[in-house]
């Protein structure tokens, strides 16, 4: 902004260029940085010979576009939606999003208060499948709430399915969501999710590189999940079928040298076989948030070690457990044949049989011994042996 508080040249030729350029357009991205962002907007609104690398013909779409393009006018209307525009060289710019190159947003738009740069600094994108299951939903849900709860931000698409589940997760911990738009910021899209991204902006953050009142396109989508991708820290894959297009964000965060997770489902639903690809190449196998934040937090930042009950016989002595495992466990064994299958001498499979008759895990019968009732239920965890 200029001293007197009217948009500067550069950040007028940014938002005009939000307008002409497609999100992503490499080609466009090369103009900027190697001609600089006023000469490419001036060769725009100028028209003449066209810049390198598109034909006569889309040159001509471009300049169309830009006869039509207003910046002061779009700067108006995102202000009286209470939209801000922030491009590189601002304070709140993300640094990460420069790793994108020349496929970096020429500007984003930003709905909501909190700082975009900041809050980029300790983010996860979840995301998923649209048409997700009840499992996907619940897994996108407890996800969101506990990373959310441990002070992270979530970011996903604003979607149906596995995006909605994140952004109310976050929403539901009292935490930080950003939700990474398509369209213009001031038109939520899907219009079915108008309320839930509505609150987003309320609670966190809506982001979008289209201008206001811009709508989405099926190419736009795709590109908009580079953004998600480079702006966090990582991206967690829920649900996701071959040709999801979550799998898309996934791939973009291992080309950025991003964490790729994913969340493991049924092996015969149709809507994990694309995260079980992943996990299946670099992708790291997550289940809760804690596990996530070991991944992408700092160190230190473990995840509990989980492990099974501890059963009766864990307690015993190495020794003593090899010779309770010897035992069969339908009959009697002698105690050579016990110290056989223990790997020990017949004296001390006979001292070990006395120590564990002591503790009411074996029985001697005659010149054998038998594992008692008590051993069958606490060794055996209570199933029939085989």
């Amino acid at each position: 902004m200029t001293g007197t508080g009217e948009p500067d040249a550069e950040r007028l030729a940014r938002v005009f260029l939000t307008r002409v350029v497609e999100p992503g357009d490499e080609v466009g991205g090369r103009w900027v940085r190697e001609r600089g962002v006023l000469e490419v907007a001036r060769r725009l609104r100028e028209g003449g010979e066209p810049l390198p690398g598109v034909t006569a013909r889309r040159w001509e779409g471009l300049l169309a576009r830009a006869a039509g393009a207003g910046p002061e006018r779009d700067l108006e209307t995102a202000g009286a939606a209470g939209v801000r525009f922030v491009c590189p060289g601002d304070t709140e710019w993300p640094g990460p999003l420069d790793d994108l190159g020349d496929g970096r947003p020429l500007g984003l738009w930003v709905r909501g208060r909190p700082s975009l740069r900041m809050w980029a600094l300790r983010s996860v994108a979840v995301v998923g499948a649209r048409a997700c299951t009840e499992y996907g939903a619940h897994m996108a849900t407890a996800l969101a709430a506990g990373l959310a709860e441990r002070g992270w931000v979530v970011v996903s698409g604003g979607a149906y399915g596995v995006d909605g589940a994140a952004h109310r997760g976050a929403l539901g911990a009292g935490g930080a969501t950003v939700a990474v738009l398509a369209c213009g910021v001031d038109r939520p899209y899907p219009r079915g999710h108008t309320e839930l991204i509505n609150r987003v902006a309320a609670q966190g953050l809506v982001v979008g590189e289209l201008p206001p009142g811009d709508h989405p396109t099926p190419s736009r989508f795709i590109l908009r999940n580079r953004v998600i991708a480079a702006l966090t820290r990582g991206t967690v894959v829920v649900e996701a079928a071959h040709r999801s297009g979550s799998l898309v964000t996934a791939r973009a965060a291992q080309r950025l040298g991003r964490h790729t997770m994913g969340v493991p489902g049924p092996a015969t639903s149709g809507l994990s076989a694309g995260v079980h690809e992943l996990l299946r190449g670099e992708a790291e196998l997550v289940t809760d948030a804690a596990e996530v934040v070991e991944l992408v937090g700092d160190i230190g930042d473990l995840a509990p070690v989980r492990r099974g009950p501890v059963l009766p016989r864990d307690l015993l002595e190495p020794g003593a457990r090899r010779v309770l495992a010897a035992l069969p466990a339908r009959r009697a064994a002698g105690a050579r044949e016990v110290a056989r299958g223990a790997g020990t001498t017949p004296d001390d499979a006979i001292a070990r049989l006395y120590e564990l008759r002591a503790l009411g895990y074996v029985e001697r019968l005659g010149d054998g011994w038998k594992l008692t009732r008590q051993a069958m239920v606490s060794v055996r965890g209570g199933r029939s042996p085989c």
